[in-house]
């Protein structure tokens, strides 16, 4: 049990902030995370979500407030922490002159994994994310979504309390990130604990129990998905009420990422609408 009374807390954050010198990245979030839960991380860069990741990952330490992980302080106990969780960073890091299976089979050694467990496991996995028959493969012949597939499946060689996950899809085209949210919907089944960061409401959407938006270091809204989605123009990060059409339009048009990342599309933020506009002018505007 937590310092909080519940036993279910995977992560708990209190006032928690990061700064890099005189920038403050994060500045102030209240999250929590319960066993079992799909929660979303939903922004676009530069909003905060990757640096708490990595607080949460037990990697960055915290500049402030106050943070527990499976109810452990990441300052004193990093390494029991890191041993229990599951990461897929945001840019693939396996290893290129190894196998796909050999990759698998390399990094669950490094948790101390005996060896016909590791390989058990590793085939297991493979045959979860649909890799079986590209074991032997080199990973350079590996196509992209096929690479994030094999990130996942490492990520999941150690069966982690808690998986996180930093913009899994990013940079995938639509086939390829369908049939990776099959595999994250069908761990979500499995009852796995997902942390997830992603520009995307219809990732957020299919994926997530809980969705905070993020904007300039602060959690600005956070619900469920459908509360999220079916809150009223006026009420919310809407296009037609945080900035003219024209400026929507022309946003689109330059910045195809956009149509998913912008704030048009991150509604339920209960906030007066000059500062829905200053917000979205100083995250979006300056990139127009």
């Amino acid at each position: 049990m937590d310092e909080t009374g519940h036993d279910d807390l995977m992560v708990s954050a209190r006032q928690l902030r990061k700064s890099f010198g005189s920038f403050e990245a994060v500045k102030g979030i209240d999250v929590d995370v319960r066993r079992g839960e799909a929660f979303g991380f939903l922004g676009p860069n530069g909003a905060g979500k990757s640096s708490t990741m990595r607080m949460i990952a037990a990697v960055s330490p915290v500049s402030g407030g106050h943070l527990r992980i499976l109810g452990l302080d990441p300052a004193e106990h990093g390494s029991e922490i890191r041993a229990r969780l599951g990461v897929c960073p945001q840019e693939d890091t396996l290893d290129t002159e190894l196998s796909v299976f050999d990759n698998l089979y390399v990094y669950g050694r490094y948790f101390g994994i005996p060896r016909a467990e590791v390989r058990s496991r590793a085939h297991d996995l493979l045959e979860f994310v649909q890799l079986a028959e590209r074991a032997k493969a080199k990973v350079d012949d590996l196509s992209g979504g096929m690479k994030r597939r094999l990130t996942i499946a490492r990520s999941l060689i150690n069966n982690p309390d808690l998986l996180l996950l930093d913009e899994p899809t990013t940079g995938l085209d639509p086939q390829a990130r369908h049939l990776l949210w099959d595999r994250l919907f069908r761990l979500k089944q499995q009852g796995v604990t997902l942390v997830i960061t992603t520009h995307y409401m219809d990732e957020a959407e299919r994926l997530c129990d809980e969705v905070a938006v993020f904007a300039q270091g602060r959690i600005v809204s956070q619900g469920s998905p459908p509360s999220l989605i079916n809150v009223p123009t006026g009420c919310a990060f809407h296009p037609r009420c945080a900035f003219e059409e024209r400026t929507e339009g022309r946003a689109r048009r330059e910045r195809p990422e956009l149509r998913e990342a912008a704030p048009g599309h991150l509604v339920a933020c209960h906030l007066p609408v000059e500062e829905r506009r200053r917000i979205f002018a100083e995250e979006i505007g300056p990139k127009l």
